[in-house]
């Protein structure tokens, strides 16, 4: 992944920028090093293969906000973390049931939660750019409709991983043992939507206009 699809520095971000791809691919290394499940991992970090590139081949006729470059830098991070050892397995989620109380690791909903509250901010921003939507209620209930889609389209994906793998999907999925994981999953995916937009939606604002003044 090269750093020539980045902006020209008539964009003061270019720098920037170009120290989180290389900060995030180092990172990516990192989690790619002695993983709990190689194949675990890969399709755990798929998305970055697939995102960042798009990114990278887009970033001049389509940049995105500073917001939203830097939550899927957040997402990133939260991938491969998961990746590394697995959600079942992240040190991180143990803390967090210990301080909660719970009997199961809960940093497969931290995942999903994420997978709803970064989503949400690109869906809007691409609707707003486009003027596809008239509206505030309407945008919002959009791109809620995009997020849930989304955490639908990977519980497909999840399912297809276990048909195709049997037992050996178990890490992927992260189940453990709970039978409405799928469901759980997907609601914490809507929470993270609505949550985003009830938090970001203002300075999203004010960052599209940020935005517009440097084209």
């Amino acid at each position: 992944m090269s750093t020539e699809a980045l902006p020209h520095t008539t964009d003061p971000r270019t720098r920037p920028l170009a120290a989180a791809l290389l900060l995030m691919l180092a990172l990516l290394a990192r989690s790619g090093w002695r993983p709990f499940d190689r194949a675990t991992w890969w399709m755990e970090v798929a998305p970055i293969f697939i995102v960042v590139p798009i990114l990278l081949a887009t970033q001049r006729r389509f940049p995105l906000t500073s917001l939203l470059y830097g939550l899927i830098f957040l997402h990133c991070l939260v991938l491969m973390l998961g990746g590394a050892y697995s959600y079942a397995r992240v040190p991180l989620g143990f803390q967090m049931a210990e301080w909660l109380g719970l009997h199961r690791n809960p940093y497969d909903k931290v995942g999903h939660f994420v997978q709803g509250f970064v989503p949400a901010v690109a869906a809007r921003e691409i609707l707003l750019r486009g003027g596809h939507v008239q509206g505030r209620r309407m945008l919002a209930f959009i791109v809620v409709c995009i997020v849930l889609a989304i955490s639908a389209c990977y519980e497909f994906i999840e399912w297809g991983a276990a048909l195709a793998m049997g037992q050996g999907a178990d890490e992927f999925l992260g189940t453990q043992g709970d039978p409405w994981d799928t469901q759980s999953d997907m609601f914490f995916a809507l929470i993270g939507a609505i949550v985003s937009l009830l938090l970001m939606s203002r300075w999203h604002d004010r960052q599209l206009a940020r935005l517009d003044a440097l084209r």
